[in-house]
Parts: structure tokens; sequence; C-alpha cells
């Protein structure tokens, strides 16, 4: 993955502007804004600066932060994970599961600042590209480097969209403090700027060479675009129709992919960037040349039982939900239970060593305190797929954010809240069959059908960290929280608050 690679001194330069004007001299060895875009090997460098703040690293080669912001920011607030045992010695995340949390939180301030650099990187490409000459950067380059730069600056701002209520478009390469002062947008503003991104981004070439694999297709932009109006049906009632068949004509355009039969190596590590996968973070054991993107991850997802530091766990609710249409499959129950799911089951101690060389029973009682095993589910999902991996301090398996599976659950749903129902089971259960090893869903009516998608997202994206948006999209919040017991939540909590870190640079961002 070289073509990722962050390069800490092309982000310093990426940075640099030219506001000091009295400086009539430019030393010939040094990079800066103006000298740097020289041809295709800079903006390819460039990219991988706007690629890189999807790790959410403060720093250059940072490991932690990756996991402790985005499964802070965007899982804990969701009905299908439970704390761990070790988040009670870190306040500013237990006050994101508590709706506790003020504007000053470190970590979504943190999302909110990593996100937007992202998109500076986007704007800084945009702008140099459109000056660089025909004998810098041939025309077919400079068309898909443009749309590509376009889509990732889409994608940031989405997600920013997806947790905070107004956020700022940000599409000027900023040279200048006093371009920083921007209001924040309406959201259908905001949304009409995300999907004219994101259809940019369909200009891109829909396959990768071997050398960028890992990098975003016309694909990608096509099934983020869907998603988009997907979520704008919802919030914009009058435009509803408009926007359903809008999202149902995107993901038609996702051509391409299929579903991966093994759907447990899609997250340990042994399958990366697969059939199914439209789009995910790339990680690497690799230090060569001074690369650093390797992750904690499997330490922070991990409970105690597995060597981890305890931050996270499924919940009651997510375990029923897997388990709620029985043991259908051969006396067992949903094939992405297993594999996503390490708890005590005959299907984990059935005398073959699933659990990294273990039965259930049998790894539990490796801890010399235990006596007795005990049932305490805890991720699979995400670790690592040998006990050798897992013991190593750091681990490369890559993060999914958006797969195939997720484009025909979808577009499932688009076309079932249009009424077009009898076409939207077959995507159900073709994910269900391939995935789950599950029969047909039974249902016929539209309202069946949209319980059966609710079913099927909740046990085909755990840690994927789609829930939330999922549940505000139907309306649900308020039902799924109080559900499972949750309190401090109210509407005001359906979205973050502007960061104070943005208040107190931004003076028009009230």
């Amino acid at each position: 993955m070289k073509a990722l690679k962050y390069i800490a001194g092309i982000c310093l330069a990426l940075s640099l502007t030219s506001c000091d004007d009295y400086l009539t001299q430019t030393s010939p060895d040094k990079l800066t804004s103006d000298s740097y875009w020289r041809d295709k090997a800079d903006v390819e460098s460039a990219m991988s600066s706007a690629y890189s703040q999807l790790y959410f690293a403060e720093y250059s080669g940072d490991q932690w932060d990756f996991s402790e912001v985005k499964w802070p920011v965007e899982a804990y607030r969701q009905d299908d994970v439970d704390l761990g045992k070790d988040v009670q010695n870190y306040p500013n995340w237990v006050q994101l599961r508590n709706f506790s949390y003020n504007n000053g939180n470190s970590q979504f301030s943190i999302y909110w600042k990593s996100y937007y650099r992202g998109i500076s990187f986007c704007n800084q490409i945009i702008d140099k590209v459109a000056t660089m000459s025909e004998g810098q950067l041939a025309a077919a380059d400079r068309k898909q480097l443009l749309a590509e730069a376009h889509f990732l600056r889409g994608f940031y701002h989405m997600q920013l969209l997806l947790n905070w209520e107004k956020i700022i478009i940000r599409d000027t390469y900023i040279t200048s403090t006093s371009q920083l002062d921007k209001a924040l947008s309406d959201r259908p503003e905001t949304w009409q700027f995300i999907v004219d991104e994101l259809k940019a981004g369909t200009e891109m070439s829909n396959s990768r060479s071997n050398e960028e694999v890992g990098r975003v297709t016309s694909g990608t932009a096509y099934a983020y675009l869907g998603y988009a109006y997907l979520t704008m049906a919802s919030e914009q009632a009058d435009k509803k129709a408009e926007y359903l068949n809008a999202a149902v004509e995107a993901f038609n355009n996702v051509k391409g992919y299929s579903l991966e039969s093994n759907y447990a190596s899609m997250f340990n590590g042994t399958n990366k960037n697969c059939k199914e996968s439209l789009f995910e973070v790339q990680f690497s054991l690799s230090s060569a040349n001074g690369a650093n993107y390797a992750t904690q991850l499997h330490r922070w997802i991990g409970t105690e039982e597995f060597e981890g530091w305890d931050e996270i766990t499924p919940s009651e609710t997510l375990m029923n939900e897997f388990k709620k249409e029985g043991k259908l499959n051969n006396g067992l129950y949903d094939a992405r239970l297993y594999a996503s799911v390490f708890f005590q089951d005959p299907y984990f101690n059935d005398g073959t060593g699933k659990v990294y060389g273990y039965d259930w029973d049998a790894w539990v009682k490796r801890n010399p305190e235990v006596e007795e095993a005990y049932d305490r589910p805890s991720f699979r999902k995400f670790m690592p797929a040998t006990y050798e991996a897992l013991a190593q301090s750091t681990t490369d398996v890559n993060i999914p954010l958006m797969r195939y599976a997720n484009v025909l659950l979808m577009k499932a749903e688009a076309l079932n809240d249009l009424g077009r129902t009898g076409e939207a089971i077959p995507l159900i259960n073709e994910v269900r069959r391939v995935h789950g090893n599950m029969p047909a869903m039974t249902g016929t009516t539209q309202a069946e059908v949209q319980a059966q998608i609710e079913h099927e997202r909740m046990i085909e994206f755990p840690l994927e960290n789609l829930r939330w948006y999922d549940l505000r999209r139907w309306g649900k919040t308020a039902e799924a929280l109080t559900a499972v017991g949750r309190t401090g939540f109210d509407k005001s909590k359906l979205f973050y608050p502007t960061p104070l870190t943005e208040l107190n640079s931004n003076s028009l961002a009230k």
C-alpha cells in the first residue's frame, strides 16, 4: 500500500502557505506549496496525505487515536455495544456513552479536526492540480486525481454531517487566516454540496492496479452517493420519493462487486480488499521507509479474556438479535454470530479449537484463577486470525468502511420505501444466504420487509459503526435506547455539539 503511506514531511509541505510576501527568495532545495506541485508523483504523495486523516492520528505514527477516537465517537452511543471494564478510567469516553458530554469533549474534537484536516488536503489538491500544465500532468491523470480528491472531500464532509447537525462547508484552499471564519451551513445545503462532490467522484475509474489497491473507485463514489440520497430522503419529506429513486439509481451503478462467502475473513486480516470491499482503512506491519501503519485495535477491542484492554463488548441486545430467529442453520444460529463474537456455546466447545486453538471453556480456564468456565461475549470481529498475531503488540487488520452488503441492504431499504417491496426481498435474501447461511425471509409486506432490514443491518454490521445513523434514519433512536434502559438521551443528543476548539477559532461558527 505504498500509495497510501503517510509522509510527515509531505504533510508539512502541504500546510505551507505564501503568507510571508516579504520573502523574495526561496531555497531551491526546500519544498513549498508553490514549488511542490511538479508532476504526478507529487500529486500522488499529496493524495496520501488526504487519505491519512482516516487514521485520526494526532501525530505521525500514532497507534492509539484510531481506536480511541473512532469507536468511542461513533459506537459508544449505540445499543449494540456495552462499555468494557477499563472504560471507567476514561471519563471523556464515558461521557459519550452517557450523553453527558459538553462541547469540549476531546474525542469528538479530534474527530472533527482530523476530518477537516483531510478536507484541507483535498482542497489543496483540487486547487493546485488545476494550475499544473499538461506537461506536468496528463489529462487522464488529472481527471482521475481530481475525481478522487472530490470524492474524499465529499466523504469527509458526509461523515461530519452524520455526526453533527450543522457543519462548515470547506471548499476553498485556505491561504490566509482571514479565510478561517466561516458560518455553519444548513443541512440541505451541505447535503447538496456532498452530493455534488460524490458525483464528481464517479468520474474515477472503476478499477485499480495492484499498486493502488485500497484506493477508492467510481463504485465507492456511487455507493456513498446512494447512501447520501437515502439519508436525505429521511430528512426531507417533500423530496423523499425523488431522493429514494436517486439512491436506487446510484446503487445500480455499483458494479463489479459481490458478496464474500467467508464473512469472517473480511475482518481478521486474511482477506484484505476482497471482492466485497469498496473502501477500507489500510493497515500494515511493514516499517519500510519509516512507515508506521500498524494498529493496536485488537488490544482495544479484546476483552481481558483475550489479552485485551477491555474497552468494548457486545451488548445483550445485540446477542439477542443474533439469536432472534433461532437455530435454523443446521442446529446453529445465524453464521454471522459465530464470525462476529466469541462466547460460550457448543459451537466453540466442539473439540476443534475454534478459539485460537482452544475450546471456549479451556481458553477461559487458561487463567489459573478461573475454576469454572463462564460466558462473557467478546467481539471476534477485527481480532487477528491466529494466536501468534493476537500475541503481537500491533496488528494489520484492515477496517472496511463500505461493503457491497451495505449497498444491497441500503438498496433494499430504498426500494421498500418506494413500495417496490418485491424487488427488495431478493437482495435481503442474498445477504442472508451468503453471510448468514440462513433460509429466505418469510415476510412479504412493506412493514415486514422493513423489520427484516433492521434485523439484518444490526447483525451484519456490528463494530462497523452504522447503527446510530440507521436508528436516526428510521426515527427509532429514542425507542432503541429506552428499550435497553439508557438514560441521558434526548433529541438534542442526536448530533454532537460544535467543538469548543472550532468556536474558539472561528467567530462565525455559532
